[in-house]
C-alpha cells in the first residue's frame, strides 16, 4: 500500500510541477480520440478523415477551453452528415442545439462527461460513466450523461442506416419521409430511453450515499448504483424488450466497479480506522465535527551534495597531524599517556 501511495503522490507532484504542459497534453489526447471516433463512426467526408486534419484540430484544441472540444467536435459530426443528407443535418443540428442550451445551462463543466460517454458505449463499458459521474460530479451531471447517451444512439442508428438516408430524390415528400423516420426512431428508441433513466437514477443514488457522514460511503455508493443500475436495466428490459446482454451488463458492471476503485483511490483515500470526533463551542452554536484523515505518504527530500577530494580529506589529515604532535607538546610520552588516561577515568566516574 505504501508503494501505491508514493506513486500516487509522485503523479500529483509531477503534474503539478508541469501542469501547463500536462493540461494541453490531455485536451490534445482526448479531442483526438473524440475526432478520430466521430470520423470511425459517420466518416462521410473524406476531408476530415485524414490524420494530419485530426491532429491539426487537436493541437488547436489543446490551446483553447476544453468546451472548444465539444464545439469542434459537433460540427465535424454536422460536416459528415452534410455528406450523406440535409435531412440528417436538420435532425440533428436541431438536437444539438437544444442540447447546448441544457448543457450550457446546468452542467457547463462536465465536458469530459459527454465525450466519454459515447467513447464509452463503443469500448462495451458504458456502466462506468454513471458511477463515476455520481462519485466526482453533481446531479446535474445527469444532464451530460443523458445527452452524451443520446448522442450516441442518433448517431448509430444514422450509420445502420446510411443507405435509406442518403441523398436520393429531390422531392419535398421524399425528404419529409426522411425527417418523419429519423426523429420516430429517436423518439421510439426503447433502449437508450431506458439507458438515460437508468443512468439518471444511478447517479442520484450515488451522489446521495457518496454524501453520507457514514464509514467506506464512497465503496457503500459503488456497490449500490452498480445494483441499481443493473435492476433498472433488468426490469426496463423485462417492460420493453430492449435485448440487454447480461453476460455484458454484469462484465460491464465489474469493470465500472473497478475503475471507480481507482478513482477512489485518486481522489478519497482515506483511513477510517484514524477517525477523529471533535465537540466545541462559541456563542451562538455547537459545533460536532468528524475528522476522517487522508492516506498519505511524505515523499523523500533527496539532495545530493558533492564534495572534492581535498576538501574530504582534509578534516583528516588535520587529526592526524594534532595526534602526532600532541605528545611531543607534553614532553614525557609515557607520563602523558597515564595523565590522560587517569583524566578519562575521572570523567567516566
Amino acid at each position: 500500500m505504501t508503494q501505491l501511495l508514493t506513486i500516487r503522490e509522485l503523479i500529483k507532484s509531477f503534474y503539478s510541477r508541469y501542469e501547463n504542459f500536462c493540461r494541453p497534453a490531455l485536451k490534445f489526447l482526448l479531442a483526438f480520440v473524440s475526432f478520430s471516433m466521430v470520423n470511425g463512426g459517420i466518416g462521410y467526408a473524406s476531408v476530415l478523415t485524414s490524420v494530419p486534419v485530426v491532429m491539426i484540430l487537436a493541437l488547436l484544441c489543446s490551446f483553447f477551453p476544453i468546451n472548444f472540444i465539444l464545439v469542434v467536435c459537433v460540427m465535424m459530426i454536422l460536416l459528415h452528415l452534410y455528406a450523406l443528407s440535409l435531412e440528417t443535418v436538420a435532425v440533428v443540428g436541431c438536437f444539438f442545439l437544444l442540447m447546448f442550451l441544457l448543457y450550457f445551462r446546468f452542467a457547463p463543466k462536465d465536458t469530459v462527461l459527454l465525450l466519454m460517454t459515447p467513447l464509452c458505449f463503443i469500448l462495451k463499458i458504458p456502466y462506468v460513466i454513471p458511477i463515476c459521474a455520481g462519485l466526482v460530479g453533481s446531479p446535474a451531471s445527469v444532464i451530460s450523461v443523458g445527452c452524451g447517451v443520446v448522442s450516441y444512439h442518433l448517431l448509430h442508428y444514422i450509420s445502420a442506416n446510411r443507405a435509406s438516408l442518403e441523398t436520393g430524390e429531390s422531392d419535398s415528400v421524399f425528404a419529409l419521409e426522411k425527417l418523419r423516420v429519423i426523429i420516430d426512431a429517436l423518439m421510439n428508441n426503447r433502449e437508450m430511453q431506458v439507458m438515460v433513466a437508468a443512468f439518471a437514477v444511478t447517479i442520484f443514488f450515488v451522489y446521495l450515499i457518496r454524501r453520507l457522514p457514514a464509514d467506506h460511503c464512497w465503496t457503500i455508493a459503488m456497490i449500490t448504483g452498480i445494483l441499481v443500475d443493473i435492476v433498472v436495466l433488468l426490469v426496463g428490459d423485462l417492460r420493453y424488450v430492449t435485448r440487454v446482454s447480461i453476460g455484458g451488463l454484469l462484465f460491464g458492471s465489474l469493470i465500472a466497479f473497478l475503475i471507480a476503485e481507482v478513482l477512489q483511490f485518486f481522489v478519497f483515500n482515506v483511513d477510517y480506522s484514524r477517525t477523529e470526533k471533535v465537540q466545541f463551542e462559541d456563542d451562538e452554536y455547537y459545533y460536532y465535527v468528524k475528522a476522517i484523515p487522508k492516506n498519505t505518504v511524505s515523499l523523500a527530500d533527496r539532495k545530493v551534495k558533492k564534495i572534492k577530494g581535498s576538501e574530504k580529506e582534509a578534516p583528516l589529515k588535520k587529526k592526524t597531524q594534532e595526534a602526532l604532535r600532541e605528545p611531543e607538546e607534553h614532553g614525557d610520552v609515557p607520563e602523558y599517556r597515564v595523565r590522560r588516561s587517569n583524566r578519562n577515568r575521572k570523567e567516566n566516574v
